[in-house]
């Protein structure tokens, strides 16, 4: 079972995150003797050194990805949704739009800080395949729980 593809793009670009960490510092067991004890010294070495901005370009270039793909995927979702058409609706109604946006958009800013705190919590202690499933799985029990909604009427 899969989710949308916004959300699977989103979870591509952080596990692409994750490789490229993962292959610009590989780790010090595939070294030879010589190069981990050097490691493992206070002092860089210039095989160290050469390969520091390396590392930069693509965790710079991951950002990115990462950054865009999230304001793509919650703009889109964003547009046009209940969240959108209430601050509409109250922006009229109080004549007073920049006070809107700034309750609005706090409140965004601390649903998105939560969100991101528990996604970081899962992370943590489940795989992306586990989160990937689930999300899936609670996405398609809300989609058939409205669909019974609908067809009750």
């Amino acid at each position: 079972m899969s989710s949308s593809p916004l959300l699977s793009n989103s979870w591509s670009a952080v596990g692409e995150t994750r490789r490229e960490t993962s292959a610009a510092n590989p780790l010090p067991e595939a070294a030879s003797d010589a190069h981990r004890s050097d490691l493992l010294s206070d002092q860089p070495t210039a095989d160290l050194a050469a390969a520091e901005p390396e590392a930069e370009a693509p965790t710079k270039a991951s950002f990115w990805r990462v950054f865009f793909s999230t304001f793509v995927t919650i703009f889109l979702a964003e547009l046009g949704d209940k969240t959108q058409l209430t601050t509409l609706l109250m922006s009229a109604e109080s004549h007073s739009p920049w006070v809107v946006f700034l309750g609005a958009g706090s409140a965004l800013i601390a649903t998105s800080l939560i969100g991101v705190l528990l996604g970081q919590w899962l992370a943590r202690r489940l795989s992306p395949r586990t989160l990937d499933t689930a999300a899936g799985t609670l996405l398609l029990a809300i989609t058939v729980w409205l669909l019974w909604d609908i067809a009750s009427f």
